[in-house]
């Protein structure tokens, strides 16, 4: 797909005028690509850095419904994210896979049981599903060995979803370039065209890495740059409104703090939702929530209070493992681009999306990964005026392309990784398999990712620089230590000659990849990082001071539960009442 001078060959051609250009190549761009290519559109994405560099590879790697949702009053949202959850379960084993929650409740949670087992109701009947159960202390400690009994009430465990980010991205990138569009790594969007009555019409495109330019044309120009909206905006005199958000997490091996499935709960410190599951192999805690101030032109990275914050988390719920910074694998930081609107508190500021028209640029940021089709089809909706041609719009069609293919030798794999081949490649899997030479096919130690994987990422995966392999198209740089350094001699006989690269470049980007990870994917200095016992000393203090204030909960209980069954009553009967389909387009 991406394989030999495919960059030069979208370079000869990419002066045609098209139907829709797109600017971004995160999840939200990917899935306006893929919905544009369903309808026969002549599409084309391009991204300034790597397909999924920004949010889309940094998230928490979940595909939720989003309880928070439901603490707002946003019973419509969780619902289309809870369906969406479901779609891409039946249609994408082995890249989004079932992952058990465990919901712990403490004496000092300013939330009651009875709130998350409220919560967890409407969760279910929203999907159509009874997931959740309580459990006693007792049975919670089984389900959770290493947890601290200390004021443990017992807890919930209620069924969500995982995936690996950046490869549903290039998963539904490459579907769509299957059915006929063209998404091109790093090219920036430099200027907008206008036409002579002022409307955005095209773009001037520069490719990174040759320095060329070149006017594209389109009927239609979509930014989903995410945190990066305000940039074309600006050039068309919006005002700025993306309020930068960064969410960070630590990188654990899984036998140090071993996890079955995911662990939520509130931290001690400021009552904000924290979690601590496993992934590929290790074990992922966070995240945090705090204004972005830093340049988005350079890498996000882990702050000194973020790892303290993260780190009194761990502390809190397993003091008996003796976690310290020292078991720390890898961090790492994305931005999320939040409509700010003057919130003190940025937890409170909304996940919504929003799609905005300005002077012919549509603008479309915000939103969850878990629904990332919706917000495709909002944004095309957006824009049927400027496409009178555009087929009717259907949300029933599958999010993914159905996969049911043989893998060349298959028998000889082990299930769990023909699934996950299938899963993360799609189409393209059965031609990794044929690919890979002797041994590829073992399992790279300390991950579940395939020897082979490098091979064919390098080959046919549109690699620029050593980072795009190793944080991206596999995770070696998140799941082992110092980003794999220790690989990296196997890694360069795989890879080397797929790539094309000579040996000064290959040692030229390997200094840039070892700087990169020690510096945006690893915990800073410690001498720079505060004591984070410490403050899980005073947030003690302070869950004593207000002990003595307790005891105003018990009178909002009865119009709690009158409005939990209220609301469980609504939802059944919009879930019951009769719907007419969409009809799919041909």
């Amino acid at each position: 797909m991406w394989t030999g001078n495919w960059r030069e060959e979208v370079w000869r051609e990419v002066e045609r005028p098209y139907d829709i250009l797109i600017v971004g190549g995160g999840i939200t761009g990917a899935g306006i690509l893929r919905e544009a290519a369903r309808l026969r559109l002549r599409a084309l994405l391009v991204e300034q850095k790597d397909f999924a560099w920004g949010t889309s590879s940094r998230s928490s790697k979940l595909v939720h419904g989003g309880l928070r949702y439901l603490k707002e009053g946003k019973i419509g949202l969780t619902r289309a994210s809870v369906s969406e959850r479901e779609h891409l379960l039946a249609e994408g084993p082995g890249l989004i896979d079932p992952l058990g929650f465990l919901l712990a409740t403490y004496k000092s949670d300013k939330t009651g049981r009875l709130v998350f087992r409220a919560g967890l109701t409407v969760y279910d009947l929203l999907a159509l599903q009874w997931s959740h159960r309580y459990y006693s202390p007792r049975d919670f400690q089984m389900l959770a060995p290493h947890l601290t009994a200390a004021g443990l009430k017992g807890g919930f465990r209620y069924g969500d979803a995982q995936t690996d980010d950046a490869r549903l991205v290039l998963r539904v990138i490459a579907e769509a370039v299957a059915d006929g569009a063209t998404a091109v790594n790093y090219v920036a969007a430099e200027q907008l065209l206008r036409d002579e009555n002022g409307r955005v019409h095209g773009l001037i495109l520069r490719d990174q890495l040759t320095n060329q330019t070149a006017s594209v044309t389109a009927r239609v120009v979509v930014s989903a740059t995410g945190a990066w909206a305000d940039e074309l905006r600006g050039q068309v005199g919006g005002e700025a409104r993306i309020r930068p958000l960064r969410g960070s997490h630590l990188v654990f091996p899984n036998w140090r703090l071993p996890v079955a499935q995911a662990i939520s709960f509130l931290h001690p410190i400021d009552q904000r939702p924290v979690m601590i599951f496993p992934w590929e192999g290790v074990t992922l805690v966070g995240t945090t929530d705090v204004d972005h101030a830093r340049t988005l032109d350079k890498e996000p990275c882990i702050s000194p209070d973020e790892t303290a914050y993260l780190l009194a988390a761990v502390a809190s719920q397993f003091p008996s493992l003796g976690i310290t910074l020292g078991d720390v694998v890898a961090a790492f930081a994305g931005v999320r681009p939040v409509i700010g609107s003057g919130k003190e508190d940025p937890s409170e500021e909304s996940r919504d999306h929003v799609v905005w028209e300005e002077n012919g640029l549509l603008t479309v940021t915000g939103g969850k990964m878990t629904t990332f089709r919706l917000i495709a089809l909002d944004a095309l909706k957006e824009v049927r005026h400027l496409l009178p041609d555009l087929p009717e719009l259907a949300d029933n069609l599958p999010v993914l392309n159905p996969v049911d293919v043989a893998l060349p030798g298959g028998e000889q794999l082990p299930e769990e990784a023909r699934r996950r081949l299938l899963g993360r490649y799609g189409a393209a899997a059965p031609a990794l398999v044929a690919a890979a030479q002797a041994g590829e096919q073992d399992i790279i130690p300390g991950t579940q990712t395939l020897w082979a994987e490098l091979r064919w990422a390098a080959r046919a995966e549109a690699v620029s620089h050593l980072d795009d392999l190793l944080l991206r198209r596999v995770r070696l740089g998140i799941l082992l230590p110092e980003g794999g350094a220790a690989l990296l001699p196997r890694i360069r006989a795989i890879c080397q000659t797929e790539l094309g690269w000579d040996d000064g470049r290959w040692q030229s980007e390997q200094a840039a990849y070892l700087a990169l990870v020690r510096g945006c994917y690893s915990v800073p200095d410690a001498a720079l990082i505060p004591d984070w016992r410490a403050w899980l000393a005073e947030a003690k203090q302070a869950e004593l001071a207000a002990a003595a204030k307790e005891g105003d909960g018990g009178r909002k209980r009865p119009l709690l539960l009158v409005a939990v069954l209220a609301v469980s009553i609504l939802i059944l009967w919009r879930l019951t009442r009769p719907t007419r389909k969409k009809v799919s387009p041909t």
